[in-house]
């Protein structure tokens, strides 16, 4: 939903939306297949990681794309000015936050996120910074493919590696890990 909601502030799209968006202009694809479909390349990508996938892994693969094409039918096209600064900081909130959740349930991180904790866990850089250079590399890729670029997309690959690494640092407490031991 987080990245629906930049897409419909219409100030850029999220570094990876922006790829998956340049993607689509250049294939038959939509934006949200093209998502999907970028998720298992970037899955590759693990491989010399050592990163392992879970149920949580395959279902963000999945899920991801398909929110993103639902939520925009359903997000307002062409928002007034106010809405739009609302939608940006929503977007970019909503990713953290989700991020953090599912992230500290030790399901498995999705083929993005995967990349990060990979990057963090191999080379010994914060989850900020892997996170943001991921998304500098991402974004220039895309916006190479004629993906939408725009303040939005700038605030976004400069501020969600240390929203991120906030929400799993808030999340991953004791009585979080507690809590999701005895529900599984």
């Amino acid at each position: 939903m987080g990245e629906a909601c930049l897409v419909a502030s219409e100030l850029g799209n999220t570094p990876w939306t922006v790829l998956a968006e340049g993607v689509a202009l250049n294939t038959l694809l939509s934006t949200g297949s093209a998502t999907v479909a970028i998720s298992f390349v970037v899955l590759a990508l693990w491989i010399p990681l050592r990163q392992r996938p879970g149920v949580g892994t395959v279902a963000n693969a999945i899920v991801i794309g398909v929110v993103i094409d639902v939520a925009l039918r359903a997000l307002p096209g062409e928002p007034p000015p106010v809405a739009t600064a609302a939608l940006v900081a929503a977007g970019i909130a909503l990713v953290a936050v989700g991020s953090g959740f599912y992230l500290t349930t030790a399901l498995g991180p999705g083929p993005r996120d995967g990349l990060m904790t990979g990057l963090h866990r191999r080379t010994g850089t914060s989850l900020r910074l892997a996170r943001v250079g991921i998304e500098v590399s991402v974004l220039v890729a895309g916006y190479l493919l004629g993906g939408t670029v725009g303040v939005a997309t700038l605030a976004f690959a400069l501020t969600i590696g240390p929203a991120v690494q906030l929400a799993v640092g808030r999340l991953e407490t004791p009585e979080w890990r507690a809590l999701l031991a005895r529900s599984g």
